[in-house]
């Protein structure tokens, strides 16, 4: 402990009188999470939909067939129950709940008007309007092919479907709810991953490197040393990050604030060991620039931010497991939008640990103190 010690006073020290470091830190993130959101946009495909069909009717086979046929929508649970439904949509595995209420078959025919229930999981507020809207042409559509059959056999008005609609949370269908919490994480992930990539090959081109292999100080010891700082200022960033929220686009965590620190000191682990271990592969702060940028877009793209992973070729999903950006875009939107416990997100934690645990065992196993 008195060797890390030692180190973290000079990693501290060195942090400290770099002011740009200090300015990327604290300044570049609040203005990147100030203007990106207000201009952040994406498209959306594959919505999928839980239907529960309480009639089980001609016409309710008809609809649920033009729903499934039309394209737009994946049907992820045929159930009995709203509870059940909704089950799908608290664990993501359903983006719409569409409920055909019992009689829907002889109260359109009789009465010539029916309701149906339609419960959107609104976080990504995009996604869900854009599933209503689809799902809204595809009732009409049905509905007009009802109306046809049934226009010989009745005088008055034809039947007509209405739905009622509930958001849920996210009520406002605001994006930027659901783009701020993936946005912080990106900031949290650039900040960590390029100030520890440029770190170690900032000591190989400024010679002080030599003095410390020449030390006893064992290579764990150096990680850790390399680490710890930026561990915090990691943290930091993320801190900030939850207050702009707050303050600016009134986004208040629904789930619990230490769970979210907890996977974030996780996280901050598995991406700082992957900058330490891309320093150690470079001997030039232009070179781990360039490698760090190349993964960080990867991440980016890939990582659920703008485009759901489930609107991606079946190749990219399985990639998008390998990235973790994606399990903290989805525990930052799950916590905070959700409120989701520990069991929830108790996976992506596991997944992330090894990450890290394999990250830095790399790094500490390819950096060398011999040249």
């Amino acid at each position: 402990m008195r060797t890390i010690l030692f180190l973290l006073e000079k990693e501290f020290r060195q942090i400290f009188r770099n002011r740009s470091i200090m300015l990327l830190v604290l300044v570049m993130p609040v203005i990147q999470l100030l203007l990106l959101p207000l201009a952040a946009n994406y498209e959306v495909r594959n919505v999928n939909i839980a239907i529960i069909d309480n009639d089980h009717s001609s016409y309710s086979r008809k609809l649920i067939t033009g729903i499934t046929a039309s394209g737009y929508f994946r049907l992820t649970g045929y159930l009995f129950s709203y509870k059940g439904a909704m089950s799908l949509i608290e664990k993501d595995q359903a983006d719409l709940l569409l409920e055909i209420p019992r009689g829907f078959e002889r109260n359109l025919v009789r009465e010539g008007r029916q309701q149906l229930f339609v419960a959107v999981n609104a976080i990504n507020g995009t996604k869900a309007n854009l599933g209503g809207v689809y799902l809204g042409t595809v009732i009409k559509a049905a509905n007009d092919d009802i109306r046809l059959d049934l226009a010989p056999q009745q005088a008055g008005a034809p039947p007509a479907i209405d739905t009622v609609t509930a958001n849920w949370y996210n009520p406002l269908l605001n994006y930027r709810v659901y783009m701020v919490p993936g946005i912080l994480a990106i900031l949290v992930t650039m900040i960590g991953g390029f100030l520890t990539a440029l770190n170690i090959v900032k000591e190989k081109e400024a010679g002080t490197i030599e003095q410390i292999n020449v030390t006893p100080i064992k290579k764990h010891h150096f990680i850790l040393g390399k680490l710890i700082p930026f561990w915090v200022l990691g943290n930091v960033v993320f801190t900030l990050g939850l207050i702009v929220s707050r303050l600016i686009y009134g986004i208040v965590p629904q789930g619990s604030i230490l769970l979210l620190y907890g996977f974030i000191w996780i996280y901050l682990l598995a991406v700082l060991g992957f900058g330490l271990l891309v320093s150690t592969f470079c001997d030039t702060q232009q070179q781990a620039m360039f490698i760090m940028f190349f993964f960080i877009m990867i991440f980016v793209l890939m990582g659920g931010l703008f485009t759901s992973t489930d609107s991606m070729p079946e190749w990219a999903q399985v990639a998008s497991r390998f990235n973790p950006v994606t399990y903290l875009i989805e525990v930052m939107r799950m916590v905070i939008l959700k409120g989701s416990g520990l069991k929830d997100i108790a996976g992506r934690m596991g997944v992330l640990t090894l990450f890290a645990i394999v990250l830095n065992g790399l790094a500490i196993f390819n950096y060398r103190k011999t040249s």
